[in-house]
């Protein structure tokens, strides 16, 4: 230790900077090791970009940006605070705040392959938005990550026992210096860092979008550090109203010339100027009363585990059910979270670079969702949940824009079994049976939505219900199983039951569990199972492309309900046989993904075309970039929601002409 510390001594010459500068180098030492063990465990993704090179390089760019800002406060501070006088309390402040820092910078980095194997890319905003619920996710981390939990924290233990010693210089050696020397050389110093955070002479600083130098989204990940993620992340977060800029602006009116091109947006009666995508729709289907209806959201539930969708066999109960309903065989998630799944199921509305506008402020009242809409024909709204409804803000949102009733688990009595997320999957559809039959009595109709948990890590569930699918019994598959199995029985008991006659069904995931791969945006890991059934529904497919916004417009006409509403989403109902689309957010990029066609929107960067392939799910890129126009229709696409959101345009208004019943017939094929 002393010699070690003799040996730091020679750092003397660099005055109120010693520490800072020792700890410049050994976070760029520490985040170049971590890439470099990162690269190696990934080596098969890494070695296709054919990219090392530049991704070793701009790697270490990124980590001058992110030691540079950990040494701006201590280097903006040391003029008027590094004076001969409060010497002793100069260095101790540097000494402490080099240590913090490069304790966070390690413990980031101790983070980061956990959380890429299970999110298929470094530590972004979901590991900010996660940070506000540790009861929930200590509890997932100590059922399913045990090891890499304490791993992590004996590794932060030691790095802060390491850092405490590699800073200390004897205190004999560390000087301020001479005032001119502090004079002359704060200047450059203050020059450096700012240079450092910058990266560029370019009119916009690095960001994220800088280094993404290939076309595999997690290998781009790489290129940075997970510091500098989380903290854009964080700097990102005050954009929010704002955030779809980084794709470029476009004229409104152009804008909504290009969403409403679609066929069914089309023939569309446009009520206000003032909420320009308010509009009528007259639902197809003919009912002297409206049906009920139960959205049964799947936590998780991709594509991935539907044999028939070209996953494993899994869910034969969801199987079994498709062919007594209205099936989605091409449809697609908005993006990767369940609040995002939330936003598009419920309120039909499409996805941003933001967060969900579940979370977001200026949507917590008066933003339009399904259960809005069918309050005003008189309907009785409920939220069925086995955890706890605070999570993702799902409790304030839901309560503000036209849900009735909120029952989580503390309504849940005597559950069966209680896992990390809540009750499990059979707790949870049986409170909402004894809920609808509650709801049936009162002759009232009902709107209901049911979100299911078990499917998620650390996939815990009863046991005896299921023959396993595989060994051990926590993983997804299994946990699939179950869920399915618990759903399978909830049908047998509604199809007794007297509500059964009276009530219209969809079952959808939120997202798939785990979306990855080696292209830019894996579209096929957005592909998820769509049903509508119940009631008088006769067995249907959908074939075309179709997005979570499609089911709220879908679900309203097939109900008998004729609304005013500014959803954009597709009535399949009225047209389901012309070409449909998809919108997918992924991190920070956009996708407009029209039948076989792509348009990917980056941050600060051109429009990307590629090619999309249905059958095999293959995204490939073209060799030329999106055209003008296609680059023009998905910012349009991009640009519309938070624009809506920021002039808070995306609300159902009582002045709208009073709902009527259409007189025409269900058109599905």
């Amino acid at each position: 230790m002393h010699d070690s510390a003799g040996q730091k001594s020679h750092f003397a010459w660099a005055g109120p900077y010693a520490h800072i500068l020792l700890m410049i180098l050994a976070g760029v030492a520490i985040l170049g090791a971590s890439r470099l063990g990162l690269i190696l465990w990934l080596s098969d993704r890494v070695l296709a970009t054919d990219q090392l090179a530049d991704i070793i390089l701009q790697g270490l760019r990124a980590d001058l940006i992110l030691v540079c800002m950990f040494a701006a406060l201590p280097v903006a501070l040391a003029l008027p605070l590094a004076q001969r006088r409060w010497q002793s309390i100069w260095f101790r402040f540097t000494y402490l705040w080099c240590v913090a820092s490069l304790v966070l910078i390690t413990f980031m980095e101790v983070s980061t392959p956990a959380f890429i194997a299970q999110y298929d890319i470094r530590p972004n905003r979901l590991f900010i938005e996660y940070l506000q619920y540790p009861k929930e996710v200590f509890s997932t981390l100590w059922q399913g990550f045990k090891v890499p939990l304490v791993l992590g924290v004996l590794l932060t233990i030691a790095a802060i026992v390491l850092f405490s010693r590699w800073l200390r210089i004897p205190k004999a050696s560390l000087s301020v210096g001479p005032v001119w020397a502090r004079l002359l050389a704060w200047p450059l110093a203050v020059f450096l860092v700012f240079a450092g955070i910058r990266s560029t002479t370019d009119h916009r600083p690095a960001n994220p979008a800088l280094f993404a130098i290939t076309s595999d989204a997690m290998v781009n990940s790489l290129v940075i550090n997970s510091g500098y993620s989380v903290l854009y992340a964080l700097y990102s977060l005050k954009h929010e109203a704002r955030s779809t800029e980084i794709y470029g602006e476009l004229d409104v009116d152009q804008m909504l010339a290009d969403i409403r091109q679609w066929p069914w947006m089309a023939g569309n009666r446009y009520l206000s100027t003032e909420l320009p995508t308010l509009h009528h729709q007259a639902a197809t289907a003919v009912r002297p009363k409206p049906l009920n209806i139960v959205i049964i959201l799947q936590e998780s539930l991709g594509a991935t585990f539907v044999e028939s969708l070209g996953g494993i066999p899994v869910t034969p109960e969801l199987e079994a059910l498709k062919n007594e309903g209205i099936w989605f065989e091409n449809l697609y998630a908005t993006g990767t979270r369940s609040v995002r799944g939330i936003e598009a199921v419920v309120s039909g509305f499409t996805p941003t670079p933001a967060q969900s506008v579940v979370k977001l402020s200026g949507s917590q009242r008066d933003f339009t969702t399904i259960a809005s809409i069918v309050k005003k024909a008189g309907y009785t709204t409920s939220f069925i949940y086995g955890g706890e409804a605070h999570f993702d803000n799902m409790r304030s949102f839901f309560t503000g824009n036209g849900f009735d009733h909120i029952i989580d688990a503390a309504d849940i009595k005597n559950p069966v079994f209680t896992g990390s997320w809540g009750a499990s999957d059979e707790d949870l559809f049986n409170k909402t049976h004894e809920t609808l039959l509650q709801y049936q009595a009162s002759g009232k109709p009902f709107l209901t939505l049911v979100f299911t948990s078990t499917n998620h890590e650390p996939f815990e569930y009863p046991q005896d219900r299921i023959t396993l699918y595989e060994e051990p019994a926590a993983t997804a598959a299994n946990a699939v199983k179950y869920a399915d199995w618990a759903m399978g029985r909830f049908f047998k008991q509604a199809k007794a039951s007297p509500y059964w006659k009276d009530t219209l069904f969809l079952v959808v995931a939120d997202h798939d569990i785990r979306v990855y791969g080696n292209e830019l945006v894996p579209v096929s890991r957005f592909k998820i199972p769509g049903l509508i059934l119940g009631a008088d529904i006769e067995p249907a497919r959908i074939t075309p492309m179709a997005s979570q916004i499609d089911l709220a417009p879908t679900l309203l006409s097939l109900a008998g309900i004729s609304s005013c509403h500014p959803m954009t989403g597709r009535d399949f109902t009225k047209d389901a046989v012309s070409p449909g689309r998809a919108l997918i957010q992924f991190n920070d990029l956009f996708a407009l993904v029209d039948d076989d066609q792509a348009t990917i929107l980056k941050p600060d960067a051109p429009a990307l075309a590629a090619s999309f392939d249905k059958t095999t799910g293959k995204l490939t890129l073209n060799d030329s970039d999106a055209t003008p126009e296609a680059a023009r229709r998905a910012l349009a696409h991009a640009q519309l929601p938070s624009w809506l959101y920021r002039e808070t345009l995306y609300r159902d208004t009582a002045t709208c002409p009073a709902s009527r019943f259409a007189t025409t017939k269900p058109v599905v094929q």
